[in-house]
């Protein structure tokens, strides 16, 4: 079995429940389980964690299966920290793996954090914009395509450019931009039109985001925790906070560029949101029942208003945050699980 990952959490693996987290990815029977995929963005959560001495397992979901007729789990909170990017990494079975295993684990009482209300906002850009449309909150216009040749159509009043925006996506990936709707025909007419993994996809207009750069609310248990504004490279939808590499300052960022040094255009610094964001994306991530997320927004440069145009059930903090923001937001967050974990007795 490979280190840290849980192949199966059918609770034969029985150790004291204060045994320390497992590092061969056998369950502990610790009350606390963290399920994820990618194999780097999670190390800071499991060091606080281990810093506090809270007993957790890890549910590594590329080797995961589950017992329907298992009693009992041995945790009683379980972290989801899927990502919807998973695809990318030949683990994409794993997206709908986990979406039946969180119903099975709430069907069976088990407090899941993220669970499948927000997970399924996580990995459906249209229900996001879809529920932001329910709450009267400005989003980008958007149609909703389940094949390619429907895009000439479905941009048809739409203002270019325009994007194609995989469904699924996570970390800006598979977004493409068209100029014009001749380009947009030409990529229809070549099939170089990819709608993502589930065959679903928006058509968008491109925003021209004023002062290049967008800004990243991120919220913990239904609250406001911190915001930060991105300085785009224009040559990237891939906005992933906890591998941008440098302050707005040029400062280079630790723990970042080792995970993909991609982003190294972009840039970020510490935001304070006005009051009035604060209170709609509060409202976002409490309506998603997303505990921990981040919403991202941006200003029209054509006309000043705000676009809100996505929903981040998987928040991945900002890359080096004592410097950028001025505190640790990985301490906030192992606060919250522990607390979570008394809930559940």
């Amino acid at each position: 079995m490979r280190s840290g990952r849980l192949v199966s959490e059918s609770g034969l693996f029985s150790q004291a429940p204060n045994a320390p987290a497992s590092a061969s990815g056998r369950s502990t029977g610790a009350a606390l389980a963290v399920l994820y995929e990618h194999p780097q963005w999670f190390v800071p959560v499991f060091a606080e964690l281990e810093r506090r001495g809270t007993p957790f397992d890890r549910i590594f979901i590329p080797d995961h299966f589950y017992d329907i007729g298992q009693r009992q789990h041995a945790f009683k909170v379980l972290f989801n920290r899927m990502s919807p990017s998973a695809h990318s990494r030949q683990h994409g079975s794993g997206i709908f793996h986990t979406l039946a295993y969180l119903e099975h684990l709430e069907l069976m009482g088990v407090r899941v954090i993220n669970g499948t209300t927000a997970f399924r906002y996580e990995i459906s850009k249209a229900a996001q914009h879809s529920l932001l449309k329910s709450l009267g909150i400005r989003y980008v216009p958007s149609r909703v395509i389940h094949a390619p040749g429907q895009a000439v159509a479905a941009a048809r009043g739409l203002r270019y450019p325009v994007i194609v925006k995989p469904n699924i996506g996570g970390s800006g990936k598979g977004i493409v931009r068209y100029d014009s709707a001749q380009a947009l025909e030409l990529a229809v007419a070549a099939g170089r039109l990819d709608l993502g993994y589930d065959g679903v996809a928006l058509v968008q207009e491109f925003v021209p985001a004023r002062g290049g750069h967008i800004m990243r609310v991120e919220t913990l248990g239904g609250r406001y925790l911190y915001a930060i504004r991105v300085h785009l490279s224009g040559a990237t939808f891939d906005l992933c906070p906890a591998d941008i590499c440098q302050s707005a300052q040029g400062e280079v960022l630790d723990n970042a560029c080792v995970i993909e040094a991609a982003k190294a255009g972009l840039s970020v610094e510490a935001y304070q949101p006005p009051g009035e964001v604060i209170q709609a994306v509060e409202r976002i991530v409490r309506a998603a029942a997303i505990d921990v997320g981040g919403i991202e927004y941006m200003i029209d440069d054509r006309d000043g208003g705000i676009f809100y145009y996505d929903v981040n059930a998987l928040s991945n903090f900002v890359a080096d945050a004592r410097r950028v923001i001025g505190f640790n937001p990985f301490e906030n967050l192992a606060d919250f699980l522990q607390q979570e974990l008394q809930r559940a007795g």
